[in-house]
């Protein structure tokens, strides 16, 4: 637990108080995030599905044909995962138990990131592909999926690691 994260008091009252807001908090935050993510995979999934239906997709070769039909299932499986937190919470509202919904939901959170990663890296090297050529699709994907990595894990883990340095100092004094 964060040093600015504690309760107030030491009553199991308080604890449980301070738990369930902290709940709350981590679930609405949860929502937001899953609200970006869901439409951003549903319009992804919807240009891939309309691709098809454009007179030059006749003219994909047999490399750009399988990976469009693995971005296609890539798309789909991140828009199921994405919307899975969605379920989880309508089955298992009032149960009382916000605490593994907001565990599944983040994890369903994090394998939707996965898929939306697979699935841009994928798009990139597709179109660049079909109007380029293969080298401009590979390099321009991979150069899409390090941008990926340093932006959504690499700055992450740093501010992280700045926020317990801050912590620490702030606990030091």
């Amino acid at each position: 637990m964060v040093a600015h994260e504690q309760p107030d008091g030491g009553s199991p009252d308080a604890g449980e108080r301070f738990s369930s807001k902290r709940l709350d908090r981590n679930w609405n935050e949860l929502l937001q995030e899953l609200r970006v993510v869901q439409t951003g995979t549903q319009v992804i999934t919807g240009f891939l599905l309309a691709a098809v239906f454009q007179s030059r997709f006749t003219e994909l070769d047999t490399f750009q044909l399988t990976t469009y039909l693995c971005l296609v299932v890539t798309s789909v499986l991140t828009t199921i995962v994405g919307l899975a937190p969605v379920s989880l919470h309508r089955y298992l509202f009032r149960k009382r138990a916000k605490e593994m919904v907001v565990a599944y939901a983040d994890r369903f959170a994090r394998l939707t990131l996965v898929g939306v990663a697979v699935t841009v890296v994928g798009i990139a090297l597709l179109i660049f592909d079909f109007v380029l050529g293969r080298v401009w699709g590979i390099t321009v994907a991979a150069a899409v999926a390090l941008l990926l990595v340093v932006g959504w894990i690499i700055v992450p883990q740093l501010a992280r690691a700045d926020d317990r340095a801050a912590d620490a100092d702030a606990a030091r004094h």
